[in-house]
């Protein structure tokens, strides 16, 4: 079962941008390939950051606000956010030990 929550443009500053963790935003896209070979590697270690981090995804071709909000250019594109602002990105497919060091250094902070 995933821990990865959806979110539209209706819940995404009170989920995201309000959230006391550390969110990792996943923006994908249904016909994008890289992005369904990305889904359980985030999946996977959603379950390992469980309760440090929170873990959602936006399906760019439903909530084009949000894409043009935080200039997604390419899919997938991961987002880390901490206290409502952007910390950092990368677009396209990443290993498992590449994301959890995407995500240590910005927990560090």
């Amino acid at each position: 079962m995933s821990v990865i929550i959806p979110v539209s443009q209706r819940d995404f500053d009170t989920v995201v941008l309000k959230s006391e963790l550390p969110v990792v935003v996943d923006f994908w896209a249904p016909w994008c390939s890289p992005c369904k070979q990305l889904l359980p590697i985030l999946d996977d270690t959603a379950e390992t950051y469980q309760g440090e981090v929170l873990f959602v995804k936006v399906n760019a071709d439903e909530n084009p606000e949000i894409v043009s909000q935080f200039h997604v250019r390419g899919l997938p594109t991961v987002m880390l956010f901490s206290d409502g602002q952007e910390r950092e990105r990368f677009t396209g497919l990443q290993t498992k030990s590449r994301i959890a060091a995407f995500i240590d250094r910005n927990l560090e902070g």
